[in-house]
């Protein structure tokens, strides 16, 4: 019995150190960015000792890319909700993903995405990882939006599915580059812009 309660007590410290070095990472990566997550940075901004980032994840870049996994996991679970809501049409979808990426809670992820995409350039682990985080979103946005152009009634000859996510990708992460480095004009243009399409779309189905 003491064994069994020892056992316990000492899984319920791991989860805790392992969980508080994953939110001192992703503090970091959003505060100070990837050069000024450390070791010792992590393992003091998570008030334990910094032997316990190898101990507990074996690298930084293993507690990287769990961070990376836990923080894609909250954000693909947000967003594949938002677009399986059955109470809103394709165009409020739409509407209330545009502001996903500045509104909180999620609107930590750009600049997190960023700073792990940077350190990827130098991880091959990491950005492996990054690779698969990248299909993940587009498998959500190949199925919700492949189910909009068959609703809308657009010709998949004129409208590709992949071209269109492919687009949609390249172009938040376009709006999310600029917009981290200052530069917003025409931002708020060019979401109106698609907007008003998608509306003018969903105006038009409504009424066959």
């Amino acid at each position: 019995m003491v064994r069994a309660f020892e056992q316990r007590k000492t899984s319920d410290a791991r989860q805790q150190a392992t969980v508080a070095l994953m939110d001192a990472a992703e503090h970091l990566l959003y505060e100070v960015g990837y050069a000024g997550v450390t070791t010792r940075a992590v393992a003091e901004a998570a008030g334990v000792n910094h032997g316990l980032v190898h101990y507990y994840f074996g690298s930084m870049e293993e507690l990287l890319t769990q961070t990376l996994a836990r923080f894609v996991e909250q954000l693909a679970l947000a967003l594949e909700g938002l677009y399986a809501d059955p109470n809103l049409t394709f165009a409020e979808k739409w509407r209330l993903g545009s502001q996903f990426w500045v509104n909180g809670p999620t609107s930590r992820f750009p600049k997190i995405l960023l700073e792990l995409l940077a350190m990827g350039w130098n991880m091959p682990v990491l950005r492996t990882r990054l690779t698969e985080v990248h299909s993940r979103f587009r498998t959500i946005f190949e199925h919700h939006f492949g189910q909009a152009l068959r609703d809308y009634g657009l010709d998949e000859s004129q409208f590709p599915l992949k071209v269109i996510v492919s687009a949609v990708t390249s172009f938040q992460l376009g709006l999310i580059v600029e917009g981290l480095s200052g530069v917003e004009e025409g931002h708020p243009e060019l979401l109106d812009w698609i907007q008003r399409w998608i509306d003018d779309l969903e105006a038009k189905r409504t009424k066959r």
